[in-house]
């Protein structure tokens, strides 16, 4: 019998919503859509549309394959960062070892802050074809 195939590395895409007019699974698919038009092949989407799905054991599982994580939240800002879900899973790659990026509409953080996350880089994108363009520059540092 032979072993399964293993898990392929990814980059995993956690995206909250941005709005009304833009859903997470929206903008995290127009960040995939980014990474894949500048080279990343393989990219895992994980859409947060409410706290139940950040305690999924599936989420879990992708943070141990993930080369990346790149979390997207409309708004980045400290007096609000403990209860979103850019700070757990901020955490949670922390925690696995896997380097973190992050893509918020308006991003409110500190250096301090951000580096408290230990996220390598944060991007402003606020749009789908903004978020697209932050994917392809995210595409060349990963």
């Amino acid at each position: 019998m032979e072993p399964p195939p293993p898990i392929p590395r990814c980059v995993l895409v956690v995206a909250a919503g941005f709005g009304a007019h833009l859903p997470a699974s929206a903008a995290a698919a127009a960040l995939a859509r980014g990474l894949l038009a500048g080279g990343v092949a393989a990219t895992r989407c994980w859409p947060i549309d409410s706290a139940a799905q950040l305690a999924l054991p599936e989420l879990e599982a992708g943070l141990r394959v993930a080369r990346a994580v790149v979390i997207a939240q409309r708004r980045l800002a400290e007096r609000t960062l403990q209860a979103s879900p850019a700070f757990q899973i901020a955490t949670r790659a922390r925690q696995a070892g896997v380097p973190a990026y992050a893509v918020a509409a308006e991003n409110r953080l500190s250096a301090f802050d951000a580096r408290m996350l230990d996220l390598q880089l944060i991007l402003e994108a606020a749009t789908p074809r903004a978020l697209a363009a932050a994917g392809r520059e995210l595409a060349q540092v990963l």
